[in-house]
């Protein structure tokens, strides 16, 4: 080897050795859009304003012949244990002419505010985590004024103190809400909660979803960031109107996955598109890292830069070289493969398993012949969705779209593939039976 072999890893490695299939796919034909419901939680068509309970639904998905809630009629909820995000998969017609609540819970003297079901809390004064807020884009607790929280867009400073960081992508893949409110002195605010609803054809508003953030008791305490709505069918028509605002907190996230839009109002971000992943399959939280090359560690926070390498090879340092990989939920013995990429040399690639550790944490040791120069590197693994496991394309077909998820062609997942470069973020594709590819990014 030469005496100084650098190995960096940039984004391009991981784009040019995988074709993205999100970024390519094409457009679906109307006919192809199934929600996969079986109607078993039959017709949702309330005449009066009611709350449902999502205890009898632990997954939080839901599974009507047909949604029907009319004009002064409204429909909230009671989180379950899961604090999961409300999924409405509709068999057949959904009309929304009253209201859909899934708002944020405003702060108490001290409590923090409950966030919507998906959503997360704010800050209780004096509370452990110092009254910060909770989620990804919580809100710093302060005795002279809690932050506000972020989520889509940045919430705004609360004299002195910065907002929480904005997360999510606007594929709203994972589905999740906004971020509690920091404490002030008394509770922050709730984050507004998730929802996504799926139809086969249309899907009318002339009513509002409001997914709202909350307040705190005082000016000084954080507001909740708002939540998320993903609508999924062939066509989205108002007029209605999509509230996902978070006052003094950050706005959330609305996406359209429809191929048309027409006379709806948002208050918040959106986007649209057609995605055809509408539940991604249970695993999503699996992760995958490289953590040393050769026995020198990768920093904890690598940059992926090409001019300035996260990892140089000792002098001296001879062939094969180990590389170490951490996996997070990733089923022991699976495959493990790693990628080094050089700048002008062709890409050498080794396996190994993850034999050492538990499913929550193992680890692979993989030997890899490492070409001299500067270079890229990443690590590949392929492993089952849901339960299955050997017989995963079988066994898919009596797990819940919760283990499995859930295409707009009505196909479920069997296998996922995680890819992840020191520096950036991790890619998950999801595999069908039929061998179609759905790639989001993740943490």
């Amino acid at each position: 080897m030469r005496s100084k072999s650098k190995l960096h890893s940039t984004i391009q490695a991981m784009v040019t050795a995988l074709p993205l299939a999100m970024l390519s796919l094409p457009t679906p034909s109307l006919a192809q859009i199934s929600t996969g419901s079986n109607g078993h939680d039959g017709a949702l068509h309330p005449t009066q304003s009611i709350t449902i309970d999502m205890a009898s639904h632990p997954d939080g998905i839901y599974q009507y012949s047909s949604v029907n809630i009319p004009s002064n009629v409204g429909v909230s909820f009671k989180p379950n244990a899961n604090n999961t995000p409300v999924i409405w998969l509709v068999q057949g017609s959904c009309v929304i002419a009253g209201e859909v609540y899934v708002n944020g819970q405003g702060g108490g003297r001290y409590a923090g505010g409950l966030g919507g079901p998906g959503g997360w809390a704010g800050g209780t004064a004096g509370g452990p985590n110092g009254g910060a807020g909770l989620g990804p884009g919580h809100g710093a607790g302060h005795p002279g004024g809690g932050g506000n929280a972020s989520y889509g867009s940045l919430g705004l400073t609360n004299g002195s103190i910065p907002p929480g960081r904005t997360y999510g992508n606007q594929f709203l893949l994972p589905l999740v809400g906004g971020s509690g409110g920091g404490s002030g002195g008394g509770g922050g605010g709730g984050g507004g909660g998730a929802i996504l609803i799926a139809a086969p054809n249309a899907i009318q508003i002339t009513g509002q979803i409001v997914a709202q953030g909350s307040y705190g008791p005082s000016g000084g305490d954080g507001w909740g960031s708002g939540g998320a709505v993903r609508l999924v069918a062939e066509s989205v028509a108002g007029p209605g109107v999509i509230w996902v605002a978070g006052g003094n907190g950050g706005s959330g996230r609305v996406r359209f996955d429809a191929v048309d839009v027409s006379g709806i109002t948002v208050n918040g971000n959106s986007t649209q598109g057609l995605q055809p992943i509408i539940i991604p399959g249970q695993g999503g939280s699996a992760q995958l890292s490289i953590t040393s090359i050769a026995g020198v560690n990768v920093p904890s926070n690598p940059q992926g830069l090409p001019t300035m390498p996260d990892v140089v090879i000792p002098a001296g340092t001879v062939n094969p070289v180990p590389v170490v990989v951490q996996c997070l939920n990733v089923p022991l013995n699976s495959s493990v493969s790693v990628f080094a990429w050089p700048e002008d040399l062709p890409q050498v690639m080794a396996s190994g398993v993850n034999s050492a550790g538990t499913l929550a944490s193992s680890t692979a040791t993989i030997s890899l012949n490492l070409p001299p120069g500067g270079g890229r590197i990443y690590a590949q693994v392929v492993t089952a969705v849901g339960g299955g496991q050997g017989a995963a394309d079988r066994k898919a077909r009596s797990d819940s779209y919760a283990q499995t998820g859930l295409t707009t062609s009505g196909e479920r997942f069997t296998k996922m593939q995680i890819t992840a470069a020191p520096g950036q973020q991790q890619r998950v594709s999801y595999i069908t039976p039929s061998g179609k590819r759905y790639s989001i990014p993740t943490k």
